[in-house]
């Protein structure tokens, strides 16, 4: 099953690199300004590195300095990776990790053309999974993510390798989705409800507990509030909420590939692909903001 997941996630976010989202469309402008981002750090970076893919904004809150090595965990087109690059300046360094090669092609050349055209020179990316980060031990000053831990199959996993490549006082902030309440199991249960961030979420107490069996201290997962329908605000996006899918012959339900649409009231069925309308309609049905939270997260690597 897990397997099935990964590749789930894989699919589809791939098929989000290169569906020509960026905030040039108002619609992922503006959920990226629901979930935090100011129109000044959006304008700063390449259009292109902004999908409409956040739940929150971590380099608002992870108190970047100058000089330090940040790791953003799921970098995607390289939103939080150039912003945060911006913050620890020319001494400092931002490195993104990304299990989709799509992803890595993208925030590359996002990076060579961003910073007024001149490319950014203390960026890289890794093509990587996020529970097993190619960094050496101790080697990082803070970890980002921005909803995407909630899509790993393994957290704890996750969580003890940010644990290694911190140094001894290091920090995490992240953006993330948890759970309020246990969903239903006709939510809980659908697969693209994961891929969508909802069944994949941990319960704020076990997001708290992972992080302190790593050895984290300082640990707060805190609801951020934010509504999570402004995925909503994209029309056809293929972000972290409620994708429509194509279906390729009914036995492929468990695993169909993805149309570019998120939270759309009302699917429709294309002739030629009929699309899988099945978590559309849990969505109509559950109001996912009763179950689920963006949170912001922080916790300390122990000295």
């Amino acid at each position: 099953m897990f397997e099935k997941i990964e590749q789930a996630v894989r699919s589809r976010y791939g098929s989000v690199a290169v569906s020509n989202l960026s905030s040039k469309n108002d619609g992922v402008r503006a959920v990226a300004e629901a979930f935090g981002y100011t129109r000044e750090e959006l304008s700063s970076i390449p259009a292109e590195a902004n999908m409409g893919l956040s739940c929150g904004n971590p380099t608002a809150t992870a108190h970047l300095r100058e000089g330090e090595t940040v790791v953003d965990l799921g970098s995607g087109g390289g939103l939080d990776v150039f912003l945060a690059a911006q913050q620890v300046g020319a001494t400092g360094k931002a490195i993104g990790i990304d299990m989709t090669s799509e992803m890595i092609d993208l925030a590359r050349r996002n990076a060579a053309q961003g910073n007024g055209g001149k490319g950014y020179s203390n960026v890289e990316f890794h093509l990587a999974t996020i529970d097993n980060l190619p960094l050496p031990d101790n080697s990082v000053d803070c970890v980002i993510s921005n909803c995407v831990i909630n899509l790993a199959t393994d957290k704890d996993a996750v969580f003890r390798e940010i644990a290694r490549v911190l140094k001894p006082g290091g920090r995490l902030a992240v953006s993330d989705i948890a759970l309020k309440q246990k969903l239903p199991a006709e939510l809980g249960n659908d697969l693209m409800a994961y891929v969508g961030c909802i069944a994949g979420a941990i319960s704020i107490e076990d997001y708290e507990n992972g992080l302190s069996k790593a050895g984290f201290s300082g640990v707060e997962v805190i609801d951020a509030g934010s509504d999570l329908n402004a995925y909503a605000k994209v029309e056809n996006q293929a972000g972290c909420c409620a994708p429509a899918m194509t279906q390729i012959g009914s036995a492929s339900k468990s695993l169909p590939t993805f149309d570019s649409a998120c939270c759309t009231p009302e699917p429709t069925i294309s002739t030629e692909n009929e699309l899988h309308a099945d978590l559309a309609d849990l969505l109509r049905r559950y109001n996912v903001n009763d179950y689920a939270a963006s949170v912001k997260v922080f916790a300390v690597k122990g000295t």
